[in-house]
């Protein structure tokens, strides 16, 4: 009599799970209320956008200035406040999954972003660094009135920055590709070297200075300042253990093992306290656009204010 052995379960022959269509239909119907929502609040006036005019320009205004007349209503700026509300819901949808409206907006967020930057750069950059210095009288005729027509005695050097931004516009040919690595070269060399000066005089070195500090302080009445003390013995035993820990020509065993760990101890709430930093930061992120869609777009504070 053969023993039966289990077959594992494929692809083909595993068992669709029951729960994830009962998943989708609740989905689904929230979705459908949610919907329903918006559309009884878009009728009922939310999502709207109006503008007055203020020391000649035109500025944000609230239903309140529409109806008593000093306001209009603002096509533009209405059209822009759904497309942020729908482009804001559509980055939201992928805690849901991976799908078509999250792929459009995240695709529109790339682009608008790297076609704004590009619009800064050349307007503050390339015309009043660079153009700007080679035909300072050109310039001036047409992008920035105030622009002084004489130039600079050393007016030639800005042509080698020209020539290498042309270098790397070859980088969209594809037999000229080589010639954009040599400006590419020497922009990162040069950035590289640059930023480690700084980074030299702006965080190393203020670290070290702001870490040579007296273990015992006293106050201006010559008594003990006890708090500024501890204060800085903790930061120099943390420093000096936090250093130990990357030590390596020594074997971290006995005392130089135990103050090791506290150099991991001391590293670990550096990380936390920076990761939570940053956390922070992306909570706050969050904030401005729920406020956005509750406040601005939805008007919430008036429904329930």
């Amino acid at each position: 009599m053969t023993e039966s052995v289990p077959v594992p379960a494929t692809a083909d022959t595993a068992p669709t799970p029951q729960g994830r269509t009962r998943e989708d239909m609740i989905l689904a119907v929230l979705g459908l209320c949610f919907a329903a929502f918006l559309l009884f609040r878009a009728l009922d006036g939310a999502g709207v956008a109006y503008v007055a005019e203020m020391n000649g320009t035109q500025a944000e205004a609230t239903e309140f200035d529409y109806l008593i007349g000093t306001a209009e209503y603002s096509y533009s700026r209405t059209l822009g406040m759904w497309i942020a509300a729908f482009c804001t819901l559509a980055i939201f949808s992928f805690l849901y999954k991976d799908n078509v409206a999250y792929k459009i907006a995240e695709s529109v967020f790339v682009g608008v972003s790297a076609a704004y930057w590009m619009i800064v750069a050349f307007w503050t950059v390339i015309i009043p660094n660079l153009l700007g210095k080679v035909w300072p009288g050109w310039i001036r005729s047409w992008a920035i009135p105030g622009l002084s027509p004489v130039r600079d005695e050393l007016w030639w050097l800005y042509l080698i920055p020209l020539i290498l931004g042309g270098m790397l516009l070859w980088r969209l040919s594809p037999k000229g590709a080589w010639i954009a690595r040599w400006p590419l070269a020497f922009i990162i060399g040069s950035t590289a070297g640059i930023r480690l000066i700084g980074f030299l005089q702006a965080d190393f070195l203020s670290q070290v200075r702001n870490t040579i500090v007296p273990v015992i302080t006293f106050a201006d009445d010559g008594g003990l300042n006890i708090p500024s003390s501890l204060r800085n013995i903790v930061l120099v035993a943390a420093v000096v253990s936090g250093l130990v820990y990357f030590f390596f020509s020594i074997e971290h065993k006995g005392f130089t093992g135990r103050v090791s760990k506290v150099g991991i101890w001391v590293l670990m709430i550096t990380f936390g306290a920076a990761f939570g930093y940053t956390v922070m930061g992306r909570i706050a992120l969050l904030a401005i656009r729920f406020e956005f869609l509750f406040n601005d777009w939805l008007h919430l504070n008036q429904l329930f204010g």
